[in-house]
């Protein structure tokens, strides 16, 4: 996968998702988790057998107005990934919240989680109608930065929010995108 043009597409509905892209949603994140990335599972390592339900539970609700797959792609090869989730409930259904944000570590540096972020925030605004997006990241590991370097500003912290070792606690960092 070193070369070639990226290309990102979204996916909205569970019978969309074919089982090589169900396999690779579940590698990239095995690869992202144990090479330390904040992806969502925060005890590496992790295998197949923790990492597959709960894509196969991401994939089984998707749907076109409340959650969706962003993908990218190289050469047919899964190079990054993220889930925009909405709340349908009026009083919230103008934002939605971004989960998973990740990219093969072996591609990182190519400005692929920037044509992810970029992407879905089109998408948010264009085709989901929403004005707002959300995310939490977890401190300590620089991601307000990058998200930063995009528009995103930080909102509020809870602090120590998210042990993941005696005496290694960080900060839950909330930040917003807005106005899309």
């Amino acid at each position: 996968m070193n070369g070639g043009p990226l290309d990102l597409r979204q996916v909205t509905a569970p019978g969309d998702v074919t089982p090589e892209l169900r396999q690779a949603l579940i590698e990239c994140w095995i690869e992202v988790t144990n090479a330390g990335g904040a992806a969502g599972f925060p005890f590496p390592p992790i295998d197949a057998s923790q990492a597959a339900p709960v894509v196969d539970s991401l994939i089984e609700g998707l749907a076109p107005e409340t959650s969706r797959l962003v993908v990218a792609s190289i050469n047919g090869d899964l190079a990054g990934w993220l889930n925009v989730r909405r709340d349908p409930s009026e009083v919230v259904s103008h934002w939605a919240t971004l989960h998973h944000v990740q990219t093969r570590t072996s591609l990182r540096g190519r400005g692929i989680g920037a044509a992810l972020m970029n992407h879905v925030r089109d998408i948010a605004r264009d085709e989901m109608g929403l004005e707002q997006l959300h995310l939490a990241a977890r401190g300590g590991v620089g991601l307000e930065d990058f998200y930063g370097r995009l528009g995103w500003k930080e909102i509020g912290r809870w602090p120590g929010a998210l042990r993941l070792a005696p005496g290694d606690d960080r900060d839950e960092i909330l930040m917003i995108l807005t106005p899309l």
